[in-house]
């Protein structure tokens, strides 16, 4: 039977605990727990997929217990290659410093920072022999490695894999050794590289330690896991307007999901949104601006969240424009010849010429509030710039270029003042 105060730890918002009775008990026995969290500098940026499994650190740190986050800067020069089909590039010094930089930043708007300790994976890697790497590696085997799905997967296709990318799983668990953890929190999808970890410490004389897996939180396509390289995810450190727009986007289907996983609001409320969904007693739009103004808040601010709230209903619903564009300038003269998917890239409103393609492609691009069908080519004639719309040349100064729902921009010809 799990006391009430435990319940919300270990039920809510929670994939599997290897083992609950252990933890359980543990946590009943009064003493401050070691909670192991560790990070890979491959990626600096925190979105809501990674904010599962970090309150739940941060609900841990509540009933008085410490949270040890790793810093992988060795594991991170492998690439942890969960999930992945091919061999991942390996990461500068420099990269994996500047990465976690703004991790943390970002890891401190969820977790107590207070009762939080770091440590580097290089306090105790870079003290390493070739004898101690061979007595890690002799704890395992080559077949029990390969039962891990992605490495399964990759060998019966007859993709490579790389020995470095089999020492992760070690390195990751004698990081627990390490530390002496008592609980390591990860995905789902980390459970195999979780148990080598509990594993190697009953094998070096520790207490196994518990291990704590949170659900994968699905992107805002309603299909993948949550994830930067899909573009799919939503950014905590995003600005407010981003975040707010971007949980409207998401599929109705993902409503119960990501209240239970990333909000505070409680599940007798929870339960009330999904018998009003199965009854069609709620227009599921306003359990997403419920949803959308409880997360802005949750990482910005109560104001923050009030004006991405009325930002979206009088821009998205009201189809008005938002009081502040901001400008781009260029010469137009030096836009002669230039594509539109190098104006809009120029502009910021796309991370690349392909990606302002490929938005053009799927029709997500309107000048003047009209859609453009497919790359076109600026013309610089008679003092102004002009496209092809609708088969007429239309100048474009002044005109205002969107991009998706919420990226705006106004052309202005920097020679005139």
């Amino acid at each position: 039977m799990i006391e009430a105060k435990f319940k919300p730890l270990l039920k809510r918002g929670v994939a599997e605990v290897i083992t609950e009775a252990e933890l359980l008990k543990l946590l009943k026995s009064g003493r401050i727990l070691n909670l192991k969290q560790g990070f890979d500098p491959s990626a600096p940026d925190i979105h809501l997929g990674h904010v599962v499994g970090l309150r739940k650190l941060r609900q841990f740190q509540e009933l008085g217990h410490k949270v040890t986050l790793i810093v992988g800067d060795w594991t991170a020069r492998i690439g942890d290659p969960s999930g992945q089909s091919a061999t991942r590039p390996m990461l500068s010094p420099g990269e994996i410093e500047a990465n976690a930089r703004t991790y943390m930043e970002q890891f401190f708007k969820v977790v107590d920072k207070d009762k939080t300790e770091l440590r580097w994976q290089s306090e105790w890697f870079s003290q390493f022999t070739l004898d101690e790497i061979i007595k890690l590696t002799s704890k395992f085997t080559v077949a029990q490695l390969l039962a891990r799905e992605d490495f399964s997967k990759r060998y019966s296709c007859g993709n490579p894999i790389s020995l470095t990318e089999m020492l992760y799983p070690l390195l990751q668990g004698y990081d627990s050794v390490a530390i002496r953890a008592d609980v390591e929190f990860g995905g789902i999808d980390q459970k195999f590289n979780c148990l080598v970890g509990r594993e190697l410490q009953q094998g070096m004389g520790q207490p196994p330690q518990q291990v704590f897996l949170v659900p994968l939180l699905i992107g805002t396509d309603g299909n993948q896991k949550m994830s930067k390289s899909l573009n799919n995810h939503i950014g905590i450190a995003e600005p407010p307007r981003e975040i707010y727009g971007k949980l409207m986007s998401i599929p109705d289907s993902l409503i119960l999901d990501y209240f239970e996983l990333a909000t505070d609001v409680c599940d007798e409320e929870i339960a009330e949104f999904k018998e009003q969904l199965k009854t069609h007693s709620v227009n599921p739009m306003n359990l997403k601006k419920r949803l959308a103004h409880e997360i802005v808040r949750q990482f910005h601010s109560q104001e923050a969240a009030d004006e991405a709230q009325e930002h979206f209903a009088k821009v998205f619903q009201k189809r008005e424009l938002p009081e502040e564009i901001p400008v781009y300038k260029e010469s137009f003269k030096k836009l002669q010849g230039v594509s539109l998917s190098g104006l809009i890239y120029a502009s910021g409103l796309a991370s690349s010429k392909s990606e302002a393609k490929r938005l053009i492609a799927e029709q997500s691009v309107e000048v003047d509030a009209k859609k453009i069908p497919k790359d076109i080519t600026l013309h610089y004639a008679d003092g102004t710039l002009l496209i092809s719309i609708d088969g007429k040349m239309v100048p474009i100064d002044g005109s205002i270029i969107k991009v998706g729902k919420r990226r705006f921009v106004k052309i202005a010809d920097a020679d005139k003042k």
